[in-house]
């Protein structure tokens, strides 16, 4: 599980270190094309350096996805566009916002939008931010394939399905507005800089490293495995331990 949040204010460089070294591992940022709360391609580079996880999310307003796939299709676009621009690399997500409490009767048109954000996003990973009943729609109809549920209309209730779950919203932390997230893999994240090891491999590498620690009674072998667990938590850009 990691650690996240997702602000609408640009992160500058300060703040985005300050985050990670209160141990948050990704920031959700808005992919649109314009306005004041846009992600740049600076503000991707800077985020990226001071070592934390980038989760894209296209929303213009609240209740788009009630255009149903002719939105989708016109936002799938942009958000392409703007997703190239900016430098996020080909296989990560792109989150489309529902970001009102959809009726069962409105879903379908949710469903209708969503899938046609997919359509228009080749190279990209789609997905949908909602409540846990838009989670659970989109998610058995195939639409897409990542999932963030917010707690927000969701009666209590976590899908099965999320990759990120919203917990709570509002909170002032560095100055600026955050809402707090957790995730549970595959949640589609990037960034700008190259690491040479995926977190999944880093892990693996690092429970055998675990165990030689345990085995071991000298201190200085014990020091050696957590020097090179580290290393390989760097290496994943993951934070040390």
């Amino acid at each position: 599980m990691a650690k996240g949040f997702d602000c609408a204010t640009p992160l500058t460089a300060s703040t985005a270190k300050a985050f990670f070294q209160d141990g948050y591992v990704f920031v959700a940022r808005y992919l649109v094309p314009s306005g004041w709360k846009m992600l740049s391609r600076s503000e991707a580079e800077l985020i990226s350096k001071a070592g934390l996880q980038i989760v894209s999310v296209f929303e213009t307003t609240a209740d788009r996805a009630l255009g149903g796939r002719t939105a989708g299709l016109s936002d799938g676009k942009t958000a392409l566009q703007t997703a190239r621009s900016i430098g996020q690399p080909e296989g990560s997500t792109i989150y489309f916002a529902v970001d009102f409490d959809a009726t069962a009767a409105q879903m379908s048109t949710v469903i209708q939008y969503i899938r046609a954000a997919s359509e228009a996003t080749p190279g990209y990973s789609t997905g949908v931010y909602g409540s846990y009943a838009v989670v659970e729609a989109v998610s058995k109809s195939g639409a897409c394939s990542r999932f963030w549920q917010t707690y927000a209309w969701s009666q209590g209730k976590q899908s099965s399905a999320a990759n990120i779950y919203q917990y709570q919203n509002d909170i002032t932390l560095h100055g600026i507005g955050v809402d707090l997230n957790r995730s549970f893999g595959n949640e589609g994240w990037w960034n700008t800089v190259d690491y040479m090891m995926s977190p999944e491999d880093a892990n693996k590498l690092i429970a055998f490293l675990g165990a030689g620690y345990m085995a071991t009674g000298f201190a200085d072998a014990r020091e050696e495995f957590h020097r090179l667990a580290n290393e390989l938590r760097k290496a994943s850009n993951q934070p040390e331990e």
